[in-house]
Parts: structure tokens; C-alpha cells; sequence
């Protein structure tokens, strides 16, 4: 397990923050927000790199 902490540890809950309120914005289906947001709650670097890969994009 990787421990992140301080600076770093606050830019990963920033970045993840950002990511789960971009998701809910989405067009994407409740089903799909959901999933997305668990795994980026469960796991918060892996998850933002998927999400960041293939994650749904933000109404702009």
C-alpha cells in the first residue's frame, strides 16, 4: 500500500473532489455516476487515473 500524505495527500482529495463533482455534472447515467463515484472514493489514486482515462466527460 502506498502512503500518501500531506501536500500530496490534500492535491489527491482536491483532484478526487473535483473528479466526483465533475461526474455528477455529466450526462452520464445515475448508474454510471454511482460506480464511478465509489471508485473513486474506495480508491482514490487508481480511481482518478481511470477516471481521468475513461471517465465521462463534464457538460460544457
Amino acid at each position: 500500500m502506498i502512503e500518501v500524505s500531506g501536500l500530496l495527500g490534500l492535491v489527491l482529495l482536491i483532484l478526487v473532489i473535483w473528479a466526483i463533482v465533475s461526474t455528477v455534472q455529466s450526462r452520464a447515467s445515475t448508474a454510471a455516476k454511482v460506480i464511478w463515484i465509489v471508485v473513486l472514493v474506495m480508491l482514490p489514486l487508481l480511481g482518478f487515473i481511470l477516471w481521468l482515462i475513461f471517465g465521462p466527460r463534464s457538460r460544457l
